[in-house]
């Protein structure tokens, strides 16, 4: 094969790859949803206690404690408030108070809005990324 020729099937899968690459980074996920302000509290004292050491979202996190995608769903908001002020036996209690327990529930509601889906409704693209009808 003469290098003339091996240079442009380089160039152009280099420059493929580049196209593609930028889409996907540019293009934003279908039904991104922006964490209102309280949820948003939420999120930081959820990562300034170091929640996701021992919880997961969507599988990804600690192995410890449960996985809290929908954890609102399975509880009332009683349950969670009194697992937030109080801890349990494996969770210690953060000494949350009655605005940093409210804005943890907004936002492990905000994360169980968000992870719902119907697998059955999934269609792969022929790129690799799945639309959802």
């Amino acid at each position: 094969m003469p290098d003339r020729f091996k240079w442009t099937i380089f160039m152009t899968l280099l420059l493929s790859f580049s196209l593609y690459s930028a889409h996907l980074y540019i293009t934003p996920p279908p039904n991104e949803q922006e964490l209102d302000g309280v949820a948003l509290q939420g999120k930081n004292i959820w990562q300034k206690k170091n929640c996701q050491s021992c919880h997961q979202f969507y599988g990804l996190g600690g192995y410890l404690g449960p996985d809290l995608t929908n954890t609102v769903r399975r509880r009332t908001p009683e349950q969670t408030r009194a697992f937030l002020k109080h801890g349990t036996d494996i969770m210690p209690d953060f000494r949350l108070t009655e605005d940093e327990i409210q804005a943890v529930q907004a936002f492990l509601q905000a994360m169980d809005a968000s992870g719902t889906a119907d697998p059955n409704r999934f269609n792969p693209t022929w790129y690799g990324n799945i639309k959802t009808d």
